[in-house]
């Protein structure tokens, strides 16, 4: 869900930028933050990281999962979004944090990077399947770290997915079709969505020391993260697919984004988040 620059495609802008993205990262961050911890925990580091790079931070679910993980380390947050960086900024200065982030503005397709030091550990969290040139970046990370240095590429499976298979009762399955949708989208304008990144990592100088998927499967009954995490999302896709969809599954969807009617998302008390989460950890030998 992070970001690491702009996209100009209207449909792929509703999908990943502009209004409401950085409540929803925020809320990304909230929902799964035991699963973050739990690949923190899990990353074949050989000894505490003392620098750590974030890129794509967003509004900084990585960024604080690792202050939290590693309380003797610093990370210098990157991401393309002022808002992100604002937002991230103010967190850490009311979690009395700030002397441990430095933000930096950075669009990671130009061609040079600024300066990030020497890191022990670098963190990308959903942001390396928005580059432009994935395997340049690779190179570049490869470059930066420290000799002996790990790198953390974690990617979402996807959207997540909320609502139970036969719902909403009027249009059963319609959030598998809300998804196709929004895939079709994403596959003509995020190529490296999914990608094989073991490989890649290898043919960029990495030695690749672990991979690990993790099942997301969250109860959220009762939960008012959960509901408007969801609400946020299919808010998104819905600007997106409006073309993609059929009219019945349109008026379906719309029922279920009117906080003020009987049928919002925010009313049900069946939504649980499901996806996957992959983690490579890399090594620079």
């Amino acid at each position: 869900m992070d970001t690491t620059h702009p996209h100009t495609h209207d449909h792929h802008h509703a999908l990943h930028g502009g209004d409401g993205q950085a409540e929803i990262l925020d809320l990304d961050a909230e929902v799964l933050a035991g699963h973050t911890a739990a690949i923190t925990a899990w990353l074949p580091l050989r000894a505490h990281p003392r620098h750590i790079v974030d890129l794509g931070c967003g509004t900084g679910a990585g960024t604080f999962a690792l202050l939290d993980r590693f309380p003797e380390a610093h990370v210098t947050a990157v991401d393309a979004s002022a808002e992100h960086l604002r937002r991230l900024h103010t967190k850490a200065c009311a979690g009395g944090l700030r002397e441990r982030v430095h933000t930096v503005q950075a669009d990671l397709d130009e061609a040079d990077w600024p300066d990030l030091g020497s890191p022990d550990l670098v963190w990308a969290s959903a942001s390396m399947h928005h580059m432009a040139n994935p395997e340049r970046a690779l190179r570049t990370v490869r470059e930066t770290l420290a000799p002996g240095g790990l790198f953390a590429v974690v990617e979402l499976a996807g959207h997540p997915r909320f609502l139970p298979e036969d719902a909403p009762e009027e249009r059963p399955g319609l959030e598998e079709r809300v998804h196709a949708a929004a895939d079709r989208l994403q596959a003509r304008h995020l190529p490296y969505r999914g990608a094989r990144w073991g490989p890649m990592l290898t043919a960029a100088g990495f030695t690749v020391e672990g991979e690990r998927t993790l099942a997301v499967d969250i109860d959220g009954t009762g939960s008012e993260a959960v509901g408007r995490y969801a609400l946020g999302i299919l808010r998104r896709i819905r600007a997106a697919v409006t073309q993609e969809l059929a009219p019945e599954d349109l008026t379906a969807l719309d029922r279920l984004l009117d906080t003020e009617g009987p049928h919002s998302v925010l009313r049900r008390d069946d939504l649980n988040v499901r996806t996957r989460r992959t983690v490579w950890a890399a090594r620079r030998t």
